[in-house]
């Protein structure tokens, strides 16, 4: 790694925003183009693990849909060096708004091991869960 942690934290904090202005916003799901890795993982809650971009593009489409999710914040707690990558602990607040209803903001908590893909710190496994 050639970049300082503090230029990796911000290129990871691009990237986490590309997650609500893009996907969330706008319903670009070509976004994650640019947030997951080519072989990335996700580990939804309750769930099955989900692997390769496509999948997890229609994982986020279908989940945004069914939730009435309409913005996430995220939030890096802790940002570590882990070999050639990064281990990411954060929150969320997620808000939902199904039609008729006043928007609820749901919190939750992620882990997301990042890696460097063609220039861009992206997402390779994404774990999270609901606080209660």
């Amino acid at each position: 790694m050639t970049q300082t942690l503090e230029q990796i934290k911000a290129a990871m904090a691009a990237t986490n925003d590309l997650f609500n202005s893009e996907v969330f916003a706008k319903g670009n799901y070509d976004a994650f183009d640019q947030i997951y890795t080519e072989n990335s993982n996700i580990l939804p809650p309750g769930a099955p693990m989900i692997s390769g971009r496509p999948a997890i593009k229609e994982f986020w489409a279908s989940a945004i849909a069914s939730l009435s999710a309409k913005s996430v914040v995220l939030s890096s707690v802790d940002v570590a060096l882990a070999g050639d990558g990064i281990v990411e602990i954060g929150k969320a607040v997620l808000t939902l708004q199904p039609e008729g209803q006043d928007a609820m903001d749901v919190e939750l908590k992620y882990v997301v091991h990042w890696r460097e893909e063609d220039g861009l710190w992206k997402w390779h496994t994404d774990i999270w869960n609901m606080n209660a």
